[in-house]
This record gives structure tokens, sequence and C-alpha cells, in this order.
């Protein structure tokens, strides 16, 4: 949709290969995850967690989630826009999936219904952050180590074009510390997920 020619350095699938191409090679890797997720040879968690994990991953891909997020972003393209919409495709177009992620391993790990609530926050926190960074990179960030072509979102709807960079990199300090103190609960068990968040708070690429 980007029309881009490279993604973390390398061509991108449509240049590769075509665009009837690129977008059977997307359906076929949604597709062949829920194959995965539902084969009992890969995965041995019950029918019951299957099915969540199955829900969360639907929702966070689909209409409800980066779908939407995705479309809302294509139709404002070059259009005057509000806060409340760039907050909304952020929140959908790459906030849903990452709470999805995290949302899987804890349904797989047996979490409890509070446990379920900070990994929540903790998946939409970091998730807002990422992209919020990937805003500032495009500004900031050179094209050698982001791996893509920059300075294009001028015409989207971004945190820096509502905010501006000093406001957004605040935004994003706070977000990674909500997510932090919202798996401290793990104690020690939270080391790896403290580390993701700082990482996606720091991120050059």
């Amino acid at each position: 949709m980007d029309n881009d020619d490279l993604r973390r350095g390398k061509p991108t699938c449509h240049k590769m290969f075509g665009e009837a191409v690129a977008l059977l090679a997307g359906d076929a890797l949604l597709t062949e995850a829920f194959r995965v997720m539902t084969d009992p040879a890969v995965s041995s968690a019950s029918p019951e967690v299957t099915q969540k994990v199955v829900y969360e991953i639907a929702r966070g891909a689909g209409a409800a989630g980066m779908v939407a997020g995705q479309a809302v972003d294509v139709v404002y393209e070059g259009k005057k826009g509000t806060k409340r919409i760039v907050n909304l495709i952020h929140r959908n177009k790459t906030g849903a999936l990452i709470r999805a992620s995290v949302l899987t391993g804890a349904l797989v790990g047996k979490a409890n219904k509070k446990a379920l609530n900070c990994f929540t926050i903790f998946g939409e926190s970091i998730g807002l952050a990422f992209q919020i960074m990937d805003d500032i990179l495009d500004v900031e960030g050179t094209e050698a180590e982001v791996g893509k072509k920059l300075k294009k979102d001028a015409e989207k709807q971004t945190y820096v074009r509502y905010y501006g960079i000093a406001a957004s990199k605040a935004r994003i300090d706070s977000l990674v510390n909500k997510a932090i103190d919202a798996v401290r609960f793990l104690g020690t068990g939270a080391d790896m997920l403290v580390q993701a968040a700082n990482f996606i708070g720091h991120r050059s690429f």
C-alpha cells in the first residue's frame, strides 16, 4: 500500500515478484498462521486456550484491529485529520497486533484475568510507542539504519504532524514506563518484557 521499494533494507515483495504474488503471499501467510495455531502437532494448548488465541489474533489483525487502522490511514492520506484520528490509526494499525502477540503468550502461559489485564496494558502501550517511533524515525532517521525510504509521511496522519517531535518523544517515554509498570508484578520474570519495552522506546530501525 505504501508502494515502497525497501523494507528492512531489502526489496519489498511486490517489487521482487509483482503485486499479484505479493497479495497472494500476504493471504497465504495470514492463513498459514491460523493453520499453525490450530495444528495439534505444533501446539499442545487446550482447545479452549487455542480458541482464545485464535480470537485474539483475528481481532488484532482484522476489521477491528490492523485492517481498520490501515483503512483509516489510507482514507485520510493527504487530508486534514485530527489527533483523534491519528490515535485511532496508531492504536489499531500496530497496537492491536502487538497487543495480540502479548496476549497470545499470556493465554498459552495460563495467565489469570488480572494478569491478562496487565498484559493488555503492556501490549497496547508498547504497540502505540512502536508506531510513534516509526513517525519520529521517518523525520529523524537515516535510510541506511531504518532500511526504507524516509520522509514519505508528510501527507499521512502521524504523531509528529499533530504533536511535534519533542511531545512525541515524551509520549514514547510515558508509554514505555506505563508498559514496564504493568508487568512489575512478575518480578524478575518481567526482565525480557522490560528489555523489549526499552528497545521499542529507543530503537533506530
